[in-house]
């Protein structure tokens, strides 16, 4: 078993990797579209201080994210077999589905879980994803 924090992406922010390999079963952590420079896609805040956070460009990025580190163990989303996804707000499941949508599907993606939370570590996030991908070694 090994687990890995990835270069090139947002730290995580506690003593967890982004990865870990049992097997041919790899574990993704909760990961969010937090950039390595601890910005966030999907998040605005103009001049005033007024702040739009974007569930579909949050969604994206998160989804990009998982598929990078899936990458550093040879693998990638189409070898995810489970998702499960939480929202601060079920008023986003719309646009978190819509693009889901773009990279899965009923017969090759993997089975899901959507839940709504409180709140997640960062006020900016709507969305948090955790992934298990099966990819032979």
């Amino acid at each position: 078993m090994s687990g890995k924090v990835i270069d090139g992406k947002a730290k995580p922010r506690g003593k967890f990797p982004h990865v870990k390999r049992v097997g041919d079963f790899i574990y993704v952590s909760g990961t969010s579209s937090r950039r390595p420079n601890n910005t966030f896609e999907g998040v605005e805040v103009d001049e005033m201080g007024t702040t739009n956070l974007d569930i579909r460009k949050q969604t994206k990025a998160v989804l990009e994210n998982i598929d990078d580190i899936l990458k550093a163990e040879g693998a990638s989303l189409s070898d995810v077999v489970d998702i499960t996804s939480f929202l601060v707000n079920m008023n986003d499941f719309k646009g978190y589905n819509e693009v889901y949508a773009e990279f899965f599907d009923y017969t090759t993606g993997p089975t899901r879980t959507t839940v709504a939370v409180h709140q997640l570590p960062h006020p900016h996030l709507l969305i948090e994803i955790k992934a298990v991908a099966y990819k032979k070694s």
